[in-house]
């Protein structure tokens, strides 16, 4: 397995977990527990987006173009409708 591949999987399991974190902190009736889940969750973001930064900085990882002026009033008509 090369780097790219074990950077890839680490992000896609990253945000996996984000998603199960919000899950549960969402769903936590017990303060305690949601705020550990919270400083999880926080840890976990932190980690990605610097593990993000080294996947794009070697090439791993091409975020898509930005989006045109028109694009963006095209969803936003969209939502507001």
């Amino acid at each position: 397995m090369n780097e790219k591949t074990m950077v890839n999987d680490v992000l896609e399991s990253v945000k996996a977990s984000l998603v199960a974190y919000q899950t549960a902190i969402s769903e936590s009736g017990n303060t305690t527990l949601r705020q550990t889940f919270q400083q999880i969750r926080n840890g976990d973001e932190s980690f990605q987006y610097e593990l993000f930064k080294v996947a794009q900085s070697k090439g791993y990882y091409k975020p898509a173009a930005k989006a045109t002026v028109t694009e963006i009033n095209a969803v936003k008509n969209d939502l507001q409708q």
